[in-house]
């Protein structure tokens, strides 16, 4: 019954680690830079390291536990200086020789492919500020300013600038690059770089407080062509002047929406708003239904948001996110 209990146990173990490492939509092991494809390399020769060591000391373990009744090694005997020669070879001479080889990749190889590239060497720069609890993306040399999908143009080295405005997160998008802690008063740079078209999710992996789990992000990669008409619409003005809810209700103070008189700065700029995937750090989808949930409850939706419920009524929830569905 036992040998039964702990062979469910370590099969769950197994299905949980390769379930947490594989597949789905934010997995280390699918790379799509090299940054990342040298990491996913790094970490399949560890593990195979570290197989190999396990396994060499499960066959150890198993010879000593065989010979327990016996004096001496097998086949070599009772000879002292054999057996000081395999501690020396075994207990100093491997681990230092693995882990130099073992450091030289990681920190000499690895590690000088996945740093920010030189100022002379990016083509481009940007700059992701980190808030409790959403991604706040600006792009030097423009007026474009997103929330939480960051676009992107494939085959370009991106010198990004990573801030913090409260406390200390980490940008992480596993399919791209390693993380990178964004600390107040301390900016920090990272590489961010895609070979091909697509999106990909990342996360702050660093606590970071109650809302942690959902501060999620998306990389938008697209053909520099289609980035750059993102970007010249993502720099325009609103389309339509402010709704008077908008103006009306505390939502002027917390958000800007350029072309109008709202300026504010503690939530996101919603000049474009209408055309983002979705909102609250990835929480829910943006579409009109789960936009008037998020104005009429927010609390319900992410505890713990600075944004408060304004107790508007129904006609004005429906008002207010027919404005906000049309700025795109």
């Amino acid at each position: 019954m036992r040998s039964t209990s702990l062979r469910c146990a370590a099969f769950l173990a197994g299905a949980s680690l390769l379930l947490t490492g594989c597949g789905g939509k934010q997995s280390v092991l699918d790379p799509h830079s090299k940054p990342a494809r040298q990491i996913v390399h790094l970490w399949w020769g560890m593990l195979a390291a570290a197989v190999v060591v396990f396994a060499g000391a499960l066959v150890l373990l198993f010879i000593a536990w065989r010979r327990r009744d016996r004096e001496g090694l097998p086949v070599l005997g009772k000879d002292e200086g054999v057996s000081t020669g395999m501690v020396v070879a075994f207990g100093i001479v491997i681990p230092v020789l693995a882990l130099s080889v073992l450091f030289w990749v990681s920190d000499l190889e690895v590690g000088k492919t996945v740093e920010a590239p030189a100022a002379k060497d990016s083509q481009m720069r940007m700059t992701v500020i980190g808030h409790q609890w959403w991604w706040e993306a600006r792009y030097p040399g423009t007026t474009a300013v997103t929330a939480n999908e960051i676009h992107i143009p494939t085959d370009t080295r991106i010198d990004v600038l990573l801030e913090s405005t409260d406390v200390i997160h980490s940008f992480w998008v596993p399919a791209l690059n390693k993380k990178m802690d964004m600390l107040p008063g301390h900016p920090n740079h990272l590489l961010l770089y895609s070979n091909r078209a697509g999106v990909f999710r990342g996360q702050c992996a660093e606590f970071c407080g109650l809302q942690h789990a959902n501060m999620s992000l998306e990389v938008v990669a697209q053909p520099p062509a289609q980035f750059r008409a993102w970007l010249a619409n993502e720099a325009k003005p609103a389309s339509a002047p402010a709704s008077p809810e908008f103006m009306s209700e505390q939502c002027a103070s917390c958000h800007t929406i350029r072309g109008t008189a709202a300026r504010g700065t503690i939530g996101p700029d919603l000049t474009h708003v209408g055309g983002r995937k979705t909102l609250a750090g990835l929480t829910i989808p943006n579409d009109p239904a789960h936009m008037a949930q998020w104005i009429s409850n927010p609390q319900g939706i992410k505890p713990g948001a600075r944004m408060p419920g304004l107790g508007l009524s129904p006609q004005e929830v429906r008002r207010l996110v027919t404005f906000l569905e049309g700025l795109r």
